[in-house]
């Protein structure tokens, strides 16, 4: 169970969501008063919808509504959401029906010494498609990498974490679906503590906004861009490093074969100097910032 003194803001981002929306509030509202919290609140950010969304959330007692005029993403909501927040401890989820929202209470008892906790979509009964699952599982190998943490669940959309720890990020998050992506490297980067709890998923109700191959392409570029502003000497060395062993078999080849260096191996070493150099002084800026922030 979680602490008394435990205050809760829940922050769940709808877009075109009047198919779920009411019965996900209503359990949730359920959760919540039944669990040991000191207080709660949650906030629901209809990001421009055009159904019936917002209607159907003004409709429901103790549910704060938020709303953007136009569609500015699924991160866009969330960055609002926690602007908006008044308590020290955020959680995020869906308004489609898919997370195991009565949860929450216990993702937030399992934060003690974390600064978040992710509901890891790993449990026997996480239905996931076949299209999401490959793309997901090799972008979550190189943000391991990256941050050379492991990672059970990259981008799940149930998570629980410190308002503070969060809001210190917030600027880096993106608008669109790759924030949870961000938020994870992010945090790890800064050497936060970062638990992840298994957790059921759910077919979610109505029809789903993530576009497969876009949202994929852009979680790659998040994450390379996260990468590069927290970790640059994992991103720029390892390329340096290819370069730099084709120089060496382009110089071979060229003095063995040709008799003569050619352009092209010069080419190959400035490459491999010039990445290897940025890849030195992007982490020495980077540990500077971290040492003075």
């Amino acid at each position: 169970m979680t602490s008394k003194i435990r205050k809760l803001s829940l922050v769940i981002p709808a877009y075109n969501e009047e198919q779920a929306v009411s019965g996900v509030l209503k359990a949730l509202l359920a959760a919540l008063n039944g669990a040991e919290l000191a207080d709660f609140e949650i906030l629901v950010v209809d990001d421009g919808s055009t159904d019936r969304t917002s209607e159907f959330v003004q409709a429901i007692e103790g549910v704060t509504l938020i709303q953007h005029q136009r569609n500015r993403g699924y991160g866009a909501a969330i960055k609002t959401g926690i602007r908006h927040a008044r308590y020290p401890w955020i959680a995020i989820t869906d308004a489609d029906g898919s997370y195991p929202n009565e949860r929450i209470p216990e993702l937030l008892a399992a934060a003690d010494d974390a600064a978040m906790v992710v509901g890891a979509r790993t449990a026997v009964d996480a239905k996931h498609s076949w299209l999401r699952k490959i793309p997901k599982a090799l972008l979550r190998r190189y943000a391991e990498w990256l941050t050379r943490t492991g990672i059970t669940d990259l981008n799940s959309g149930l998570r629980v974490f410190r308002s503070d720890a969060v809001k210190r990020v917030v600027n880096l998050l993106p608008d669109g679906f790759s924030l949870t992506s961000t938020l994870t490297m992010a945090l790890l980067h800064n050497n936060e503590s970062v638990r992840f709890v298994p957790i059921g998923y759910a077919a979610r109700i109505g029809k789903s906004k993530i576009r497969p191959v876009r949202d994929t392409l852009n979680f790659l570029m998040l994450i390379i861009r996260t990468g590069t502003y927290f970790a640059p000497f994992r991103v720029f060395m390892p390329p340096a490093a290819v370069f730099f062993v084709l120089f060496l078999v382009s110089a071979v080849y060229d003095v063995v074969v040709l008799r003569n260096l050619t352009e092209k191996s010069l080419i190959l070493l400035t490459l491999s100097m010039n990445l290897g150099i940025y890849a030195l002084l992007a982490d020495m800026i980077q540990k500077q910032r971290h040492e003075t922030s």
